[in-house]
């Protein structure tokens, strides 16, 4: 028995000395020779990891207004598991579809989804229609969410909302096609967005921290943490007053003539900033998916055949080599080409009898220019001034899919067609800064869309300054063709381009109509119509282009179409520029003095008063903190010079202080200083050149120097040259400056035989 006992107590101690051996082992195996990896293991258990999400940059116009920035979205989701044990799924599908805008049987599939196994699913995205809304449409899914768990007693309905950064357009329409849009999936699809995605992404961060069992931070624990990078602001090059001028007479042409697109550009052609861009048909970037092919930016992505406005190219080449004299003679209607068996003729096909070469320039004759282009500039130095201006290679825009166009000339009767813009393909850009060329003294310059980056992270600028790829023509030809191309818009008789002309500055421009390709062929009733031209000649300070594809009138040219939507654009931006007239206008010969009536914009919201100004093309100044419009100078009705600012006055007398007055009128000055109480002494007549802020016996007084318009106009100029501003020769032209006549002889190329390519190219 004891011997049994001894045997049964040594078996289990052997046992428990084995088990003990074995957890021993366990241990030193688990915490030294594992030790490091369930470390690790437990450093994962312990720590907390978040995502920091970078802000993308926003892009602004050049006076900072915003044009695309983040916000905070709201994506839905719901719980189709919970709705269905809650026995709530119709109220739930009926509430979100109501308040979302989606059809009952969209909302039907997220709230019934389902597993492979018939189980319901615990979370579902209400992805379309559900994703990236505004906090007005979550506000109202949260209260019906809160109706719902009052309602059956409850804190959870399956109804979930997680919010997320979003891109957002706060001007919709404007400049559309130029900024691009972010999609859903936060993707970079068009325009600056795409272009300089790199630069407005910035770079996400991290948190990294210890937590213990109520995840809670230790306060001696490791802790990774690499901040978040936002993206780089974009300010761009354009300015978003002449920007609205754009669009508004974009929108006038579609409105009458229906065209397929329409696209304009306006530019700074001393530096090729843009001023604006803009295409019809447009889209609202915020809801892209609604009218994505408005989002297409013709400006840089279509091929247009450019008819006439190219004869700016011919000419200056013409009038750079020596071979154009505006005086000699020549016979209009029909030329012949050797070895081609048609003429090519004017759109008169009589022509006009034997006329000047100017007047050739005048009436748009293709005649002309073919002899000015491939009789006497010959092929070889025709097509190298081609490649001089630009065309047939790509501008370097800052901006995806831009194309080079198409030049490709291989036989005589091509290119006597492309010395009148028949045959070859041009892009809007590539026009834009060929005739800038010829506007500032002959210097080709790389388009710019941005004018700086400013990086949030180290508070630093980057400026893009202008860029100059060559110099194409000489400044002397430069005057000269400016002279030449201001006679076709200030000749009111025979220029094709009266259409363009302003009362009291110098215009410089060109009418186009191009037939379209059809085949083989060119339709005779389908027309590319356009105008290009700049403005003021003799210092220019805005270039802009105009071109309509496909008005519904196939009567109707680029004089008719477009020239008109040019003066408006120029007119209201040379006066939001404060561009003082190029001469005072003759009224013994029937010339109005160029004014504009001034609005009612008393009692007005600030923003509002501001908006009706900016859409008579006329500048303002708020005078005070206010947010109300108490008083105006000059007031309603007034008739004023249209460069002369519109004072807003918005607060009491007291607290009021002085404003820049320069350009007013001594009337208006008078009035302004007697408001806020300050002494004027003023010393001339006219209007306000300089003013000065001094003290005489104790009392604020206020003393300013006044001019005639005339002398008011040439010391601004001599002001903007000591300030650095682009000069160009002046000259005196004021020949042909009789009323605007209603006829229109503008040239339409006409079918000569020639092969030619597609009108218009999209990729």
């Amino acid at each position: 028995m004891k011997k049994r006992m001894r045997m049964r107590t040594l078996f289990f101690g052997g046992v428990m000395t084995l088990l003990f051996l074995i957890l021993v082992s366990r241990i030193y195996y688990v915490q030294v020779v594992q030790g490091a990896e369930w470390y690790e293991r437990a450093k994962e258990r312990w720590s907390a990891n978040e995502e920091l999400v970078a802000k993308r940059g926003t892009i602004t116009d050049r006076n900072g207004n915003m044009l695309a920035m983040d916000t905070y979205a709201y994506n839905v989701a719901v719980d189709p598991k919970l709705i269905h044990e809650l026995d709530i799924a119709d109220e739930v599908i009926e509430g979100l579809s109501d308040i979302l805008g989606m059809s009952e049987e969209a909302m039907r599939t997220h709230v019934t989804a389902k597993k492979e196994n018939g189980e319901y699913v615990s979370q579902r995205e209400v992805r379309n229609g559900g994703w990236q809304i505004d906090k007005q449409v979550a506000d109202q899914i949260e209260e019906f969410r809160n109706g719902l768990e009052k309602e059956n007693k409850v804190s959870n309905v399956g109804i979930y909302m997680y919010d997320q950064l979003k891109r957002f357009y706060p001007r919709y329409e404007t400049a559309s096609q130029l900024v691009g849009y972010i999609d859903k999936d936060g993707n970079a699809m068009t325009g600056v967005e795409a272009f300089f995605n790199e630069q407005l992404s910035g770079k996400n961060g991290h948190i990294t921290y210890e937590k213990d069992g109520k995840r809670v931070q230790l306060a001696e624990g490791e802790v990774d943490y690499q901040p978040a990078e936002d993206g780089q602001d974009v300010k761009l090059t354009i300015d978003g007053d002449i920007q609205n001028y754009v669009e508004e007479a974009l929108k006038e042409i579609v409105k009458e003539y229906a065209p397929k697109s329409a696209t304009a550009i306006a530019a700074d052609p001393n530096t090729m900033e843009i001023l604006a861009m803009a295409n019809m048909p447009e889209y609202d970037p915020n809801v892209y998916w609604k009218n994505n092919a408005g989002s297409y930016n013709h400006a840089v992505k279509s091929l247009y055949e450019p008819g006439s406005t190219f004869k700016i190219v011919t000419l200056a080449a013409a009038v750079q080599e020596g071979l154009f004299n505006p005086n000699e003679m020549y016979k209009s209607g029909s030329i012949s080409i050797p070895g081609v068996p048609r003429a090519i003729r004017d759109i008169k096909r009589e022509g006009w009898g034997t006329i000047s070469f100017l007047e050739g320039l005048k009436y748009s004759s293709n005649v002309a220019f073919v002899k000015l282009g491939y009789e006497r500039l010959g092929e070889e130095k025709f097509k190298e001034y081609i490649s001089q201006f630009g065309f047939g290679q790509k501008t370097g825009i800052q901006l995806g899919g831009e194309l080079s166009g198409r030049i490709n000339l291989r036989y005589p009767l091509e290119v006597a067609n492309a010395t009148f813009g028949q045959g070859v393909s041009v892009t809007p850009i590539q026009q834009v800064a060929a005739v800038a060329a010829v506007a500032n003294g002959g210097k080709l310059l790389q388009p710019q869309i941005v004018k700086e980056f400013i990086d949030p992270v180290t508070k630093t600028t980057t400026k893009v300054e202008p860029k100059v790829i060559r110099q194409v023509i000489s400044e002397e030809t430069s005057r000269k063709v400016g002279e030449y191309l201001e006679q076709v818009v200030s000749d009111q008789e025979i220029g094709t381009g009266k259409n363009a002309y302003i009362e009291g500055y110098r215009v410089a421009g060109k009418t186009g109509t191009a037939q379209k390709v059809v085949g083989t062929g060119y339709a005779t009733d389908k027309f590319v119509v356009s105008f290009i031209g700049y403005a003021p000649v003799e210092n220019p300070k805005i270039v802009v282009y105009i071109v309509v594809d496909e008005p519904n009138d196939p009567l109707v040219g680029g004089g008719k179409v477009a020239a008109p939507a040019f003066k408006q654009i120029v007119l209201k931006s040379l006066r939001k520029m404060g561009v003082a007239p190029s001469y005072k206008t003759d009224e013994a010969a029937g010339k109005a003095e160029v004014s504009v009536a001034v609005p009612n914009v008393t009692e007005m919201s600030l923003s509002q008063a501001k908006s009706e100004l900016k859409v008579k093309g006329m500048t303002s100044e708020q005078v005070g903190n206010g947010n109300t419009v108490i008083q105006q100078i000059p007031p309603a009705d007034s008739i004023v010079h249209p460069t002369q600012r519109v004072y807003l006055i918005t607060e009491q007398r007291d607290k009021l202080t002085i404003p820049d007055l320069t350009g007013v009128s001594l009337r208006d000055a008078l009035e302004i200083t007697s408001l806020i109480g300050i002494r004027l002494i003023p010393e001339g007549q006219g209007y306000v050149v300089s003013q000065t802020e001094e003290t005489m016996n104790n009392v604020k007084v206020l003393k300013v120097v006044l001019a005639p318009p005339e002398e008011a106009a040439v010391q601004a100029a001599t002001a903007e040259e000591n300030a650095g501003a682009g000069t160009a020769d002046e000259t005196a032209t004021e020949g042909g400056e009789s009323q605007n006549a209603a006829s229109e002889g503008e040239s339409k190329p006409e079918d000569s035989g020639g092969s030619a390519e597609s009108a218009v190219q999209q990729q």
